[in-house]
């Protein structure tokens, strides 16, 4: 089916537009999630003005909006075969609202926020610090998630600061503390919360999670917390005088050889900094004021008997004693029971696999399960198949969540499901990637060659860890993307840097020119292809030359983590169901939210009410960052997208 001949059959009827129940959806398991306003948006175009807003889970068939400039209706009837307008004669200093319309009367009125080519946060930039040992560090705004934390209806980010001399957990030596904030998308700040010096900074430390956990209606934070972290209000959780960082220091024993005196001192610059003992909590904030509700001990320990094992027990059970494999931490947020959304945090995948769940109910959070990949009863083959992340996802379409930890997934009970024992990899994607196969699927990109029988990517089975089909390869292949590129063949196409082929869903040659991109993924322009997000630019797939043509350079600002140029945040922030890209300015004074001026003839219900969309926002900040998917395919010859069974919970 064409471009053409699709958006005729999308544009039929609203019920098309909005979508049914999938066949396999229980309808007594509805995911509670936050309540959202229109989100109507108001960007500025090469000529005139893009006005887009949301549809909501909660929309009426028959719902139709009008769009007023300056007090000036636009439209002649009201819109309902789109949730976008473009006002050819708009200008930058005009005032848009959408109005809903219902039976000829109009309702709920929305102001449309207003971009200009990005709209900016500014922020409160932290002061420079010194190591123990001398060092400056300045401070980098870094990973970025969204939740309504006041119960507005409208989103807040929380962004993790990084300080500039923040280590891979295979390198010794000391970093500043890690920083949280919130911003208003007005720019205020709420409040900072400081991890303090028993919190180690880098990629695998710090995982943030945001969503409502508690039903209230209004988002908290859970995040890893240790002695001395202070919240919002000054307080400090557990002994503020506690200094658990391993110190420099040099071999006193002049009796060693030089030889034994150079290794020594070659551990010690290794240990230098690092946080191998003392407690380790996790602790819940309140969103809207940064204030500490509860902390509980961290529920996946050291060791099994304490928070402080002995070297021989930490090598016994993780591989080595200084901390790489044993503080790779990894997090995110799982609807397991179908209703309500659960804090996951984990810890390591090279070699052994923890994994809890945690529930946050009436202030108090609670263990609701805990997987030890080394736990008698274990199936073998569960460790060493961690990923740098992990994604979320009803696998079974029983209306409850699963986790995919990279080659093994477990069932939302915390029970093994399946492992593919191909072993740890850099990048996941996790979708209804082949819409003509029934359930999803998920591509993956492996580094063991010898676990992975010199398979460098694959694509599986996402319910069952079968392979579809994969990529063979002679090394560690660190990068992998899919997505609809290409809309001469059915469902995604799959590429990795193993290869230079691109291919399709059977494993098919399409062309031996794959796009170079390949760490991010955005839906940005009308059509219903994805888009390529690389650093501060979105490029589009041209299948007919093989090329990637730059269509949006957001010159000013910049992304993050090194060589995986991630951006802050990337989701349907506002606006229709089209992604936005939040981006950190160069000089790391304010975000920026740059959001498409293209017009658009789809509508579907926004992306964030989608729960495995929603979830993929929330774990999105995890380690080597991934971009979202939704449970259903979006791209040439689609079929509607199924309607969310959700329960949309609103603060009182």
């Amino acid at each position: 089916m064409t471009i053409p001949t699709l958006k005729a059959s999308l544009l039929a009827g609203v019920a098309l537009m909005l979508g049914a129940a999938p066949a396999m959806a229980v309808d007594a398991l509805k995911a509670k999630v936050e309540y959202l306003d229109r989100g109507a948006v108001a960007v500025t175009a090469e000529k005139g003005v893009l006005i887009s807003w949301r549809v909501l889970v909660t929309d009426e068939a028959k719902l139709g909006f009008n769009v007023y400039r300056d007090g000036r209706k636009l439209n002649a009837k009201p819109i309902t075969a789109t949730t976008s307008f473009k006002d050819e004669s708009g200008s930058n200093t005009a005032s848009y609202e959408v109005l809903e319309v219902m039976g000829g009367k109009e309702g709920t009125t929305a102001k449309a926020l207003r971009i200009d080519g990005f709209l900016s946060i500014p922020l409160n930039k932290p002061a420079d610090g010194t190591t123990p040992d001398g060092q400056t560090y300045g401070y980098t705004a870094n990973d970025a998630s969204v939740g309504d934390l006041d119960g507005d209806g409208r989103y807040e980010v929380v962004l993790k600061w990084e300080p500039t001399n923040a280590k891979d957990n295979s390198q010794g030596g000391y970093t500043g503390p890690v920083l949280l904030d919130a911003y208003t998308l007005d720019g205020k700040q709420l409040w900072r919360i400081n991890l303090g010096g028993n919190i180690r900074a880098g990629a695998h430390y710090t995982q943030f999670q945001v969503a409502d956990y508690d039903g209230d209606g209004k988002a908290e934070l859970i995040v890893k917390t240790a002695d001395g972290t202070t919240d919002a209000q000054g307080k400090m959780i557990g002994d503020a005088t506690a200094d658990w960082v391993t110190p420099s220091g040099e071999i006193e024993n002049k009796d060693r050889t030089g030889s034994r005196q150079t290794e020594d001192g070659k551990l010690m610059a290794r240990l230098t900094g690092r946080v191998l003992k003392g407690p380790e909590y996790l602790s819940v904030f309140e969103g809207a004021t940064g204030k500490v509700m509860d902390t509980i001990p961290y529920p996946s320990p050291r060791g099994p008997n304490g928070d402080n094992p002995t070297d021989a027990e930490a090598t016994a059970r993780w591989g080595d004693a200084y901390g790489n494999r044993s503080d790779r931490f990894l997090a995110g947020t799982a609807w397991l029971d179908g209703q309500h959304p659960s804090a996951i945090f984990a810890r390591g995948y090279y070699a052994r696999t923890t994994i809890a769940a945690v529930d946050y109910k009436n202030g108090k959070l609670t263990n609701r399960w805990y997987f030890d990949s080394e736990a008698a009863g274990v199936p073998s083959g569960y460790s060493g198949q961690g990923n740098h992340q992990f994604s979320v996802a009803d696998v079974d379409g029983d209306g409850k969540q699963e986790i995919l930890y990279g080659a093994m997934a477990l069932d939302g009970t915390g029970k093994p499901l399946w492992t593919t024992g191909m072993g740890h990899g850099d990048a996941m994607h996790v979708s209804d990637l082949d819409p003509n196969r029934p359930g999803l699927e998920k591509w993956g990109v492996h580094e063991n060659m010898k676990m992975s029988g010199n398979t460098g990517a694959a694509l599986l089975d996402a319910r069952t860890g079968e392979v579809i089909f994969k990529v063979p390869a002679e090394k560690d292949t660190g990068r992998g993307a899919a997505g609809d590129i290409d809309p001469r063949h059915p469902g995604a196409e799959f590429w990795a840097s193993n290869s230079g082929n691109l291919y399709d869903v059977k494993g098919n040659v399409i062309t031996d020119k794959r796009p170079r991109q390949m760490n991010f993924m955005v839906w940005w322009d009308g059509d219903l292809l994805r888009e390529l997000l690389d650093g501060n630019k979105v490029f589009k797939w041209d299948w007919k030359t093989s090329e990637s043509k730059e269509i949006l350079d957001a010159q000013g600002a910049t992304s993050n983590n090194g060589t995986k140029s991630t951006p802050a945040l990337s989701a349907d922030l506002f606006g229709d169901w089209r992604e936005e890209v939040m981006l950190r300015s160069e000089d790391n004074t304010s975000l920026r939210i740059y959001s498409t001026n293209l017009p658009t003839t789809y509508k579907f219900t926004t992306l964030m009410q989608d729960p495995q969309y929603r979830a993929a926002i929330a774990w999105q900040n995890t380690a080597y960052n991934q971009p979202p998917w939704p449970s259903f395919f979006i791209g040439e010859g689609m079929k509607a997208p199924p309607k969310p069974q959700l329960s949309v919970t609103k603060a009182q």
